[in-house]
């Protein structure tokens, strides 16, 4: 059971923007609640102080923080769950280092972090560091499966006022590159266990026998998943498609996600790295190694190792004249595509690039056509047939266009986000084997020195319930409904067995439709086109790709969709959208104190929290709260109170005043509750009396640099100064 103590509802600590913008927002939040007798809370999923809970006894007693992540992860099993979970950083090797080295400075003593671990004490803090790296935080918050779609307010909101859309053209030279053999959409195997089992995975070689995971358990039911990708395939592959995309003279981009998929895609990253540069590896790659060269980390990385070596420089640069352009995340920086792993994020990259009609940004800072690597064809075949579709159809048309609404399947560490434990760079060649208890060889491999395997799993209760969200889903709204499952894929057909029983049992098989992820992806933008719904109905990783690549065309970003979890245990989580671009963000804050970033996400979660919490509790006044945000909400839409991206402009700390004045108006104005009307009656006239003074107070601050005494660990008093600085409007929230 959940504590009794704990508050009504927990608001996240993150990271960069939006922990930026809660500091304004938060504040603002926890006053309204009060007034109807519920409590706000927080908790610390951050990157620094997942770090800081990590590592206790590197630490004084003042400086000791609770693990806050294990605290929710606890929580969410309970029906007493209600999170509002903003973005938080899934942090890359560089980032974790980055942040450590903050820490350090401020005195907190943890270890550094061992990039190449010789001793067992080395070893031990690599792998508690490892355990905070990508993806750690959502698959233990995430006891439930995904309902996300946009808002009604924000959807007709984008429709009455389309945003800018790049041209396509029938001969755009942009297209999808990725393997055709040899990966992990190849090589997977699938079964589904029909007894709970034990199994250990090992690697036999003509050396002996290693146990790379001695004992994972699975319930009755579970969906296991077991692959890999050749690295002598992915090595030919990217060596072809760099000479490739040379002889098209466009650019050159890969498209990973090195911080979700924390383990190997990294090391593919790596690969990237190594074939771009190779005849600089073949050359002195003895004398890289002994600086410490990790082409995993990326490019930048590389380039700060090896600055002082004369020789390795000047084939560095005689290497990158050769090749093709690349496509660029600071072209005014010279910052690359392959510069830092966590920079070009493919649910982010890919939908920004067909936004623009195809185009990404070259080193001369112009845009250009791309060819875009992805290696796996798991997923790939999304991309390229959106591409296709815009280059025969031209661009979508956001004021005409319908929307695409997902279910997706994450409860429990579902699929390849939870493959992490379980994902091994091979050291020699042999056989992996999955062996049960009873010593049966549920997978087999063979394998060789430097590929990627690794097992995955969906179990049966998410699965199952995954699919009746679906047809509540689709039962509620009547929109088009479609499976995106491939019956050649190995892992997709075990899923169908699931599916289509549940659906012949419910009686509802003809609403729905099982396609493969490249035809689902052509039905659904030729439905949206017509101006019609749909709903993808998607594993895991395809939910969190497609919940980018269709708002980010149909709103201009995924920061404003509404994103709730059903917990299973009948809690409620409460996503606030994408958090991709925080770390500009951060930067022109840093810089000229504009914060742009547009707390939408977190308003229309704050509704979605209230209405639950008065379902959950009976709670009248919280339905009533809710109901005002949704007002206050559709104010800020109405009246274009959203921040602008230009410096003297309005930013997030104005949009936070008008969202207060809406919200407190909404619940002045309600006629449900007199004692709450009457305790926003002042409220709401304070705002409005005070805008000319709160305006030109919060306009007053901007344009200077500024410090919030940390990237990852801001000072608490730095801070509030920097994002709440209206005495007036400070004044009157409290």
């Amino acid at each position: 059971m959940a504590n009794p103590t704990t508050p009504d509802i927990i608001y996240t600590k993150v990271d960069e923007a939006p922990e930026l913008a809660s500091a304004s927002l938060l504040p603002i939040i926890q006053s309204f609640a009060a007034a109807a007798d519920i409590s706000v809370g927080t908790k610390d999923i951050s990157l620094a102080g997942r770090i800081l809970a990590t590592f206790p006894e590197s630490l004084t007693d003042d400086q000791r923080i609770p693990n806050h992540l294990a605290e929710l992860g606890e929580l969410v099993k309970t029906p007493e769950a209600n999170v509002i979970k903003l973005p938080n950083i899934s942090a890359s090797a560089p980032q974790l280092v980055d942040a450590i080295e903050e820490l350090q400075a401020k005195g907190y003593a943890i270890p550094d972090y061992p990039e190449a671990p010789q001793s067992d004490e080395e070893k031990a803090i690599r792998a508690r560091y490892d355990t905070i790296k990508g993806s750690a935080v959502n698959p233990v918050l995430r006891e439930g499966n995904s309902d996300r779609r946009a808002a009604t307010a924000v959807k007709k909101f984008a429709q009455n006022n389309p945003h800018r859309m790049g041209a396509w053209t029938a001969d755009s030279k942009t297209r999808v590159a990725s393997m055709s053999g040899g990966d992990f959409f190849s090589n997977e195997t699938s079964t589904t266990l029909t007894e709970a089992a034990t199994a250990k995975i090992i690697l036999e070689t003509a050396s002996g026998e290693t146990v790379l995971k001695d004992a994972v358990e699975y319930p009755a039911g579970t969906v296991v998943d077991a692959t890999f990708m050749s690295a002598q395939a992915l090595d030919g592959f990217l060596v072809a498609e760099i000479e490739k995309t040379k002889a098209e003279g466009v650019l050159f981009s890969l498209h990973m996600k090195a911080t979700m998929m924390k383990v190997s895609d990294p090391i593919i990253f790596g690969h990237a790295v190594k074939a771009w540069l190779a005849p600089v590896f073949e050359a002195h790659g003895d004398t890289m190694a002994e600086l410490g060269v990790n082409p995993n980390q990326g490019l930048g990385a590389l380039l700060e190792k090896v600055e002082g070596n004369a020789d390795i420089m000047a084939a560095i640069e005689a290497v990158m004249a050769d090749r093709p352009p690349m496509y660029m995340v600071n072209s005014d920086k010279g910052i690359t595509n392959l510069h830092v792993p966590s920079d070009v994020i493919i649910d982010a990259s890919i939908p920004a690039l067909i936004r623009a009609g195809g185009k990404g940004w070259g080193p001369d800072g112009k845009e250009a056509d791309a060819v875009c690597v992805i290696p796996d064809n798991s997923y790939a075949p999304v991309y390229d047939e959106a591409v296709s579709f815009f280059k025969a159809n031209g661009a979508l048309n956001p004021a005409t266009a319908g929307t695409v609404q997902n279910i997706g399947l994450m409860a429990q560490k579902a699929e390849e986000y939870g493959s992490h434990p379980t994902t091994f760079e091979i050291p020699e060649d042999g056989t992996v084997k999955m062996l049960l208890q009873d010593g049966s060889v549920l997978h087999s491999h063979a394998v060789q020195a430097g590929d990627i395997w690794r097992s995955a799993s969906a179990r049966k209760a998410p699965i199952e319930d995954w699919v009746n969200l679906a047809i509540e889903r689709q039962r509620l709204t009547g929109f088009r409904s479609i499976f995106w499952l491939d019956a050649n894929r190995a892992h997709d057909a075990e899923l169908i067995a699931y599916v289509k029983p549940i659906l012949e049992a419910k009686g509802v098989s003809d609403k729905f439709e099982i396609m493969a992820p490249r035809d689902a992806t052509r039905a659904s933008l030729e439905t949206i086109t017509k101006g019609e719904n749909t709903i993808a109905i998607t594993g895991n990783v395809l939910r969190d790709y497609l919940t980018d690549l269709f708002p980010i065309l149909e709103l201009a970003t995924s920061a404003k969709m509404l994103s709730i979890v059903k917990l299973m245990q009948g809690g409620g989580l409460f996503e606030t959208g994408a958090g991709g671009s925080a770390p500009k963000h951060v930067q022109q804050l840093q810089s000229e104190n504009h914060l742009r970033w547009d707390s939408l996400g977190e308003f229309c979660a704050l509704g979605e929290s209230f209405k639950f919490l008065a379902e959950a509790k009976g709670n009248a006044r919280a339905a009533i709260l809710g109901d005002a945000v949704e007002e206050a909400t559709q104010g800020i839409l109405d009246n274009g109170r959203s921040p602008s991206r230009k410096v003297g402009e309005p930013d997030n700390r104005d949009s936070h005043y008008w969202f207060a004045r809406y919200w407190a108006e909404a619940l002045a104005a309600q006629t449900e509750d007199a004692d709450l009307a009457a305790h926003f009656v002042p409220i709401a006239k304070a705002l409005t009396d005070g805008e000319v003074a709160i305006t030109a107070e919060l306009a007053a601050a901007q344009g200077a640099a500024t410090d919030t005494g940390g990237y990852y660990t801001a000072d608490p008093a730095k801070l509030a100064a920097v994002m709440r600085p209206c005495a007036t409007l400070n004044a009157i929230i409290g």
